[in-house]
């Protein structure tokens, strides 16, 4: 195999939760993630220089180098099955970059899958699981997608079943949140309120979309919104405009609102779009394949 094509997914966090800091520095979380067709186009060809992994992307954003993870996926799998022809791995961006959406993990992810496909090296998706963990908590989900129960640092998942289906907008403001500020200010301590995960994951099970709209909840806002208010006003926004559910995703700033039927969210998106007050807007949906 020359050529792959693969798409990675972003997610959202229908729930997310910090419960306690651990000594290593890292949180446990509790998170129920979902995928959404906001996609990243990656792809992988062969080169005929050895033992170089070459990655050009759509955006000056972005590390081409060894610091992307696409690159370390790839070597980390071509170095461990001693594999030293060149590939180069070319991404297409859409999903927010540091958005609150995996965009970096999802590209690692697919990039693991490709490596693992083009080279026929045999790893099921458990053995790459295992693997990404070591480059990032969110790429064992983002190999795995779906919907999915996401504990510790993120990296122990328990498959759900999928979701009612339901238009979803993305709206991505003109503002870049740092991770480490979040979780740098976060209190777990001091949080008043946390999701309810066990009626979320029940709402989910009985395919109650007015249920999950409704207990839609993020930690994380508590810290990311007063410093970034225009979080909060696009939420209000779209509520206002029609959406049964909206919260930030991640540790953001990308909002996320779920709706009950297109013509509604159709409207919402037109109305956002013409108020300007995002950089990137989607209208799509969940995504859950096998």
């Amino acid at each position: 195999m020359e050529k792959i094509e693969l798409k990675a997914y972003g997610k959202i966090n229908l729930g997310l939760d910090v419960l306690e800091k651990r000594p290593d520095g890292y949180h446990n979380l509790e998170m129920i993630m979902q995928t959404v067709g906001v996609y990243d186009d990656v792809i992988i060809r062969k080169i005929p220089e050895k033992d170089r992994i070459v990655v050009k992307t759509d955006t000056m954003v972005l590390d081409n180098e060894k610091g992307n993870l696409a690159y370390m996926a790839a070597k980390m799998l071509m170095e461990e099955k001693d594999i030293h022809e060149g590939v180069e791995i070319e991404l297409h961006k859409r999903i927010p970059i540091a958005g609150g959406m995996a965009g970096g993990s999802a590209d690692c992810a697919a990039t693991l899958k490709g490596i693992n496909e083009m080279f026929n090296l045999g790893f099921d998706r458990e053995a790459l699981m295992e693997r990404g963990v070591k480059l990032g908590a969110d790429v064992p989900y983002c190999i795995l997608g779906g919907t999915a129960l996401a504990e510790g640092i993120g990296e122990k998942l328990t498959p759900l079943p999928a979701p009612p289906q339901c238009p979803v907008i993305i709206a991505k403001p003109p503002v870049s949140v740092s991770t480490a500020f979040v979780y740098g200010n976060i209190r777990p301590k001091e949080i008043e309120k946390h999701p309810d995960t066990k009626g979320l994951m029940e709402a989910i099970k009985n395919r109650n979309l007015e249920q999950l709209a409704k207990l839609l909840y993020n930690v994380m806002e508590d810290v990311t919104i007063p410093e970034y208010p225009i979080i909060d006003t696009i939420k209000k926004q779209l509520m206002a405009d029609g959406a049964i559910g909206s919260i930030m995703s991640g540790s953001g700033p990308t909002v996320f609102a779920l709706f009950q039927d297109m013509e509604t969210a159709q409207k919402a998106y037109n109305h956002l779009e013409e108020l300007s007050l995002t950089e990137q807007l989607y209208l799509t949906e969940f995504v859950n394949e096998d």
